[in-house]
């Protein structure tokens, strides 16, 4: 979860990714911040998203982010 806060900072900075729950809801992130965010997430972790896994309830928080990933990783 470091690693994805990490990530998520340097990305999108002055966004409370520890504690926000309603990232894309909330208009915190916009659709160029989340292909950023897929971009660092892809290369990082090695995982491969396809366009299913683009949906807001899986960038809404670091949390769900951190659940996409391990499940890609297949943790």
């Amino acid at each position: 979860m470091e690693q994805l806060l990490q990530i998520l900072t340097e990305t999108c900075p002055g966004i409370d990714f520890e504690t926000e729950t309603d990232l894309i809801d909330a208009g915190f992130l916009d659709s160029m911040d989340v292909i950023s965010i897929v971009a660092e997430l892809v290369d990082h972790f090695s995982i491969e998203l396809n366009v299913e896994d683009l949906i807001p309830e899986h960038f809404n928080s670091a949390t769900a982010m951190m659940a996409l990933i391990e499940r890609k990783q297949g943790l």
